[in-house]
């Protein structure tokens, strides 16, 4: 009884340094014996006090509707389906919107970081639809759900709710009103929140590293991003390639993402680029059902695979890429066709 007592006395002293809380919190959630643990690490760790989580826990609203998206057995689409749905028009022309809108943090993205606009536009347009659709889970509700209530993966989403924590109390955020997806991914880029506190920058100076409304911290974030994976300025990200069958090609299918052979073993192996590529060019074999029962083989490169560090999936490298040259053809389309009248009086 006592210790309830001083639980509800700590959590009456520390309210009063966050937000009212909402409608709907799990009041048993805070007097559980997992989240208690929790809190006695964390508090031990010497990053918070225990005033500051207990008001955060006594606020949470589980979600057991994400539980059930987790749960929910995964299907891979076909390229030609997800192509259909991902590479569109109304994606590339709000693309090319967006892009003339933040012209000038683009390209100083592109100096400092060496990333092409294009494909941080590209990016942003995939994950969120440049801010359109960047969730609407209270981040502590989401994050805890999975942590404490998944046991699959509690140990990362524990963790992930830990860098969470942190990046509200260093950006002086109430850790009670930051929203992002059922799955803890966060503002344009939607980054998770150890994400956030290795790569996201502050690049219009402002102190903060907003993700959430400022475009130009997003742009920024992406693109150090990219810098810091590996990103090649001016490489390829695929080319074509022609296959001889055969087991050895079903082995590097396997292989997934990862740059284990260069393009002349790929060559021995009966791999042929349909595009000049030097020998010691790292390569991957990947393919996709561009139609049903119609298979395209392409070579990731080195900006493939720096792609799929940001979301690992072929499908989802190969649209960002198809989408970044569609928004560079049209964006300097666009751009000269505004220029023409200005030359045209000269």
């Amino acid at each position: 009884m006592k210790t309830m007592q001083k639980l509800a006395a700590a959590v009456a002293l520390a309210v009063l340094a966050f937000s009212a809380a909402p409608a709907f919190a799990d009041a048993d959630f805070l007097a559980r014996p997992d989240v208690q643990r929790y809190i006695d690490e964390q508090v031990a760790s010497g990053q918070f006090n225990r005033p500051e989580l207990e008001a955060v826990f006594a606020n949470v609203e589980l979600k057991p509707n994400i539980i059930r998206i987790l749960d929910k057995p995964s299907t891979s689409r076909p390229w030609y389906q997800f192509r259909a749905t991902t590479v569109n028009e109304r994606l590339i022309a709000d693309g090319v919107a967006f892009w003339q809108a933040n012209a000038d943090a683009l390209a100083r993205a592109e100096r400092q970081y060496g990333v092409a606009p294009e494909v941080i536009v590209a990016i942003l347009g995939v994950e969120t639809h440049y801010g359109r659709n960047t969730g609407s889970f209270r981040l502590v509700d989401s994050l805890s759900t999975i942590g404490f209530d998944y046991p699959r993966r509690a140990a990362y989403f524990r963790g992930e709710l830990t860098q969470f924590l942190l990046l509200a109390k260093e950006e002086g955020k109430d850790p009670l009103t930051l929203k992002g997806s059922y799955a803890g991914a966060m503002g344009l880029p939607q980054f998770m929140p150890s994400s956030y506190r290795k790569w996201a920058v502050d690049f219009d100076g402002s102190g903060h590293r907003d993700i959430w409304n400022n475009p130009h911290d997003a742009i920024g974030s992406v693109a150090n991003y990219f810098q810091l994976h590996g990103w090649k300025p001016g490489d390829d990200v695929v080319v074509p390639a022609s296959v001889v069958a055969g087991p050895q090609i079903d082995q590097l299918l396997a292989d997934k993402f990862n740059l284990h052979y260069t393009v002349g073993d790929l060559r021995k192996m009966g791999v042929a680029p349909q595009a000049p590529l030097a020998d010691d060019v790292p390569a991957v074999l990947f393919s996709l059902e561009s139609a049903p029962g119609v298979t395209e083989y392409w070579l990731g490169l080195n900006n493939f695979y720096a792609i799929t560090r940001y979301n690992r999936s072929t499908l989802y490298a190969k649209a960002v890429q198809e989408i970044a040259s569609q928004l560079r053809q049209r964006y300097f389309a666009e751009l000269a066709r505004r220029q023409e009248p200005a030359s045209a009086g000269m």
